[in-house]
């Protein structure tokens, strides 16, 4: 069966003006976008390299003919379901920007939540300076938590080899690079030193699942799937946890909404002293476990 696919609209459009060109922009992307004004705002400063504000201010500004060029097949891409922060190369989380590659997750705003609890965490341990950043991915967990933590010390840890370059150009663009330490490894299986806090971003998503989701057509699978329940690899992770977290050290793993009572149940099984809960998103989902040992 052939496959409709948007094509883009006539690159020879004879008014190439900003005002133009966002109106007929956000009447395609309304097909298939729940923001399409923001994204073809993002879209167009991106590649005119100016601010959003400024292409607000400016609807008659014309686009030089090479930039409409490249901007339409950007747009090409975005009406073909393309994720927009790959193509803009960047996202911003926790209120700072990441560069981002079809190589790592895209930072979701959920995962905040992760961020914000070991925040809280570290402040009231003032003592307490030591991380890892388990499937670190783009980095951003880790290098949010160093960039608001002057002492913090992060490994952050993938798999993913392209995954770790990022982190890397994302440490350096946010001056914490003397303290966020790529390292390429199985969860934490290269180390024998232990931390204060682990946080943990793993594949957690079923596959059977993961089939059926449109984020898999774009988002590495690798970051994605998570086995048949989707907590194989929650569950080597905290089978071997006590070799790298120190006593009354504090863990959080990012769940699947419907993972709530089935890795709470995993988690006390293997950590039967620990005080163990689940904190929800602003959505009300089941997102954080939050592991706590004695």
């Amino acid at each position: 069966m052939r496959q409709n696919v948007w094509q883009p609209a006539n690159l020879m459009r004879a008014n190439h003006e900003i005002g133009s060109w966002l109106q007929a922009a956000q009447e395609q992307l309304c097909r298939v976008s729940e923001t399409p004004a923001l994204e073809a705002q993002a879209l167009l400063a991106h590649v005119l390299k100016k601010p959003r504000a400024w292409i607000l201010a400016h609807p008659e500004a014309p686009i030089p003919a090479p930039l409409f060029i490249h901007l339409e097949q950007l747009l090409n891409r975005l009406m073909n379901r393309e994720p927009l922060p790959y193509l803009l190369g960047q996202w911003e989380f926790f209120g700072l920007r990441f560069l981002v590659s079809p190589a790592v997750l895209i930072p979701r705003p959920e995962t905040e939540l992760m961020v914000e609890t070991a925040l809280e965490w570290f402040q009231s341990h003032p003592q307490r300076r030591r991380m890892a950043d388990v499937g670190c991915g783009s980095g951003c967990i880790g290098i949010a938590l160093a960039s608001h933590l002057p002492e913090l010390s992060v490994i952050a840890a993938d798999i993913s080899f392209p995954a770790l370059q990022l982190t890397k150009q994302n440490a350096h663009l946010h001056h914490v690079e003397s303290r966020v330490q790529p390292v390429q490894m199985d969860l934490l299986s290269a180390l024998r030193c232990t931390f204060d806090v682990i946080c943990a971003n793993l594949p957690y998503i079923p596959t059977g699942k993961l089939q059926t989701l449109p984020v898999a057509k774009h988002e590495p699978i690798l970051a994605l799937d998570g086995g048949e329940d989707g907590l194989q690899v929650i569950r080597r992770l905290l089978e071997n946890i006590r070799l790298w977290v120190k006593p009354t050290g504090l863990i959080l793993l990012e769940i699947e909404s419907s993972q709530k009572e089935s890795s709470l149940a995993l988690a006390s099984s293997l950590l039967p002293q620990a005080s163990i809960h689940c904190i929800h998103d602003l959505s009300d989902h089941p997102r954080l476990l939050t592991i706590q040992l004695p």
